[in-house]
Order: structure tokens, then sequence, then C-alpha cells
């Protein structure tokens, strides 16, 4: 797991048991979510770099794609990928980079860290570009956010995370925000 993901996680940790006081004897409650966007990124295919000592490096290129949710709509630009390494084990650590463009011409760059694996017959129907029942396959991520228009920075303000699903030549990311 990467360290940005381990510390999103913690953070995201840290956050839901700071909700609660200190003295208090109430169980403490889970975090709420709410839905911030859904984003359809249409995807290339992959740079096999081969076999590096954390595992096989892999390179999905983004090449385009739509994002909506929470006000905000517009497209996915061309400029980002998935610097991939899958393990022995079949578990896929992500690390995607990419950026977002508003209807209105806003820039919000997006850091997706997360991970995917699923049993040995599910990854081998998907790397074969086959849809699978996206129920079989444990995808989520931990996304963050930057850019300088002032009515988006509620997206630099908080803690998401995100559900996904992959398609032969798209995936789609739900990305919830943390309460």
């Amino acid at each position: 797991m990467s360290a940005f993901l381990l510390f999103s996680l913690l953070i995201a940790q840290a956050a839901a048991s700071g909700s609660q006081p200190a003295a208090s004897s109430a169980t403490p409650q889970p975090p709420k979510l709410s839905l911030a966007m859904t984003l359809t990124v249409q995807v290339g295919p992959p740079t096999e770099l081969g076999e590096v000592p954390r595992g096989r490096r892999r390179i999905i290129p983004i090449v385009g794609g739509t994002f909506e949710g929470s006000g905000m709509k517009g497209r996915v630009r061309n400029n980002g990928a998935d610097w991939q390494i899958v393990r022995a084990d079949g578990l896929a650590e992500l690390d995607t980079r990419y950026a977002l463009e508003t209807d209105q011409g806003q820039i919000v760059y997006v850091q997706n860290a997360g991970m995917r694996h699923a049993a040995p017959e599910v990854l081998q129907k998907l790397a074969a570009g086959e849809i699978v029942d996206p129920n079989l396959v444990y995808f989520r991520t931990v996304a963050t956010f930057e850019t300088s228009a002032p009515e988006l920075q509620w997206l630099t303000r908080s803690i998401f995370v995100g559900t996904g699903e992959r398609r032969p030549t798209e995936v789609v990311i739900r990305v919830w925000r943390v309460e």
C-alpha cells in the first residue's frame, strides 16, 4: 500500500474518531458519505514496463472522459495516466494523476491512489477485456484535488474516497466526500 494511501486513510480515521468528545461514552458513529462526483475515464492500452522490485509496472494512459456531480460537470483531459504496480498476488496498486476541466473552464488536478483485487479468474477476465460484475472486484481509491478556482476550494478541504468499476476501455469512479 502506498504511503500516500495509508496516510490518507489514517487522516480519515482520525477525522472520524475526532468527531466524538473524548469524555463521551456514546458509541462512535462512522462518518457519513455524500456523492461528490462520478467520473467516466477513458483509458488507452497499457504500456508494460515489466518486472520491477515491487511487482509488474504498467502505465495506463488516461485519454479523456467526463465527470459530473455537486453542481459541476465537464471533461477529463487527455493528459494523465495510472502508474500501476501489479503484485505477484494480483493486487494492483493504483496511482492515477490527471486533470479535469469544468464546463466553465476551471482546471482541477486529481491524484487518486487506490487498490484493485479480485479472484484470479475474475482478474483473467478483466485482463482479457471482458466485462465482469463490479461486485466481484474490490476497487477503492482515495482522491485528492488541487485547483485555483475559488468556488471549488471545497475539493481541497475534504477527504474523498472512491469506488471503481473497470470496463474494457474505461473506468467509472464514484467519488464520495467524507462529511
